[in-house]
């Protein structure tokens, strides 16, 4: 059995005493690891300490919001909406809430809702180690080849690697810049591509870039290194990686 991370955005005391001594009697499955009022206030939190639930207030001010929490660099936590009012149990649907409790809380809907979320959990986990080893498998099949298989949200998508001009970190994600104008964005961060594409003419400038020197038209070497690449687009080179990049590029 998992252990949930959550935060609570609430600002009735009585509910959030609730989840509280639920947390306390219940530590197994959930963890409370912080606390605020709403969305606006509760987000510097959120990003801080990733939780996989948040305890949200069905207030107007949250649902104004809430778009807010898929701009996250990490999974887009689960939501439990709370409410004292029957009817906003639409906007839990709407926002596709795991669940939605009505106020006063009381223990039976509230372990419920917990194994809903634990639920919701192991099945995405599931689903991308699937995920992990087509595309695992897909890229052995293509090891001294011209392709790579990209994960992104919703496919896995051959690119050809002779196409890409470089690759940028983006928070857990990593975007693909091709030489046609195109950007994709992948499921996985830039460390594994820094593997996968270690062998094909591509170099780790920086901890948020890796290039093609394929597509390299131009390098500066004034007020340190910078490479200009195909599309105009100008990059930095990590001073503690300008040494091996002059061998790499001359090898």
């Amino acid at each position: 059995m998992r252990t949930v991370k959550a935060i609570i955005l609430e600002n009735d005391t009585e509910t959030t005493q609730f989840l509280d001594k639920f947390s306390e009697d219940n530590s197994l499955i959930l963890n409370v690891i912080g606390k605020a009022e709403n969305i606006e206030s509760g987000l510097e939190l959120i990003k801080e300490h990733k939780p996989e639930l948040i305890f949200l207030n069905a207030a107007a001010e949250n649902l104004v919001n809430i778009k807010l929490l898929s701009d996250l660099d990490f999974n887009t936590p689960k939501l439990i909406l709370l409410s004292d009012d029957v009817r906003k149990a639409y906007e839990a649907f709407k926002c596709n809430a795991v669940d939605f409790l009505l106020k006063p809380l009381d223990f039976n809907t509230m372990i419920i809702a917990i194994y809903k979320v634990i639920k919701n959990i192991e099945m995405e986990i599931s689903f991308q180690n699937q995920k992990l080893q087509q595309i695992a498998s897909i890229n052995e099949q293509h090891k001294n080849n011209e392709y790579i298989a990209v994960s992104s949200v919703d496919k896995i998508e051959l690119l050809k690697i002779k196409d890409i001009i470089f690759c940028k970190a983006e928070g857990k994600y990593t975007e693909f810049i091709l030489a046609n104008g195109l950007k994709i964005v992948s499921s996985r961060n830039l460390g594994e591509y820094d593997e996968l594409l270690k062998d094909n003419y591509f170099f780790r400038i920086h901890h948020s870039y890796i290039i093609n020197i394929k597509h390299i038209t131009k390098i500066s070497k004034k007020e340190g290194f910078y490479c200009e690449f195909s599309n105009g687009t100008v990059l930095p080179v990590a001073k503690r990686r300008q040494e091996e990049f002059v061998k790499f590029i001359k090898f």
